[in-house]
């Protein structure tokens, strides 16, 4: 999936020299991630990181940590391809730590009813090529159902994609 299109600027960032994009406060990352090939990807990226990361597992509806362990959650791209996004959502509102939250970009179900036709259209075919990726998922309900609250959200189509793929959430919600 491509990034936001919102900076423009994905390639040059990849080209400059290595720096911390994460705040002081964050010394581990436990990443979660099925795909061996991804991890192949990153393995340069993760030797150079100045913080601790680990591959902490390959299914994010049955997390390996204890309640309360993490202050932050990320997920990006992800709860389109997950079998049940709502149960990986009420795994993550678990680990959280009160006062924790859960920061998110994805993309899902668009705001506008003709584009949703398209999507509706599109997500068989879209599901066989891109890795069971699906394109009609309510971000904002499915955050909700797995007892989340929106503190902020940001729904919008990324610049240059055509619009039945590029429809995108982006925000921050705590478990409620």
């Amino acid at each position: 999936m491509r990034g936001s299109a919102r900076t423009g600027r994905r390639d040059r960032v990849r080209d400059r020299p290595q720096r911390r994009v994460l705040p002081d406060a964050v010394d581990r990352v436990a990443a979660v991630e099925p795909s061996p090939r991804s991890w192949e990807l990153a393995h340069d990226r993760v030797a150079r990181s100045a913080i601790e990361v680990e591959h902490a597992g390959i299914d994010a509806q049955a997390l390996p940590f204890a309640d309360d362990t993490f202050n932050t959650a990320l997920s990006t791209w992800t709860l389109c391809t997950i079998p049940d996004p709502v149960l990986a959502l009420t795994e993550i509102r678990r680990v959280l730590r009160p006062g924790g939250s859960l920061h998110f970009v994805e993309h899902g179900l668009a705001p506008d009813h003709q584009v949703q036709a398209w999507q509706r259209r599109l997500e068989p075919l879209n599901k066989r090529i891109a890795g069971g990726c699906h394109l009609t998922r309510p971000i904002s309900e499915l955050l909700e159902s797995a007892g989340f609250t929106i503190s902020t959200v940001d729904v919008f189509y990324e610049e240059g994609a055509p619009k039945p793929l590029g429809a995108s959430t982006l925000g921050v919600a705590v478990p409620g």
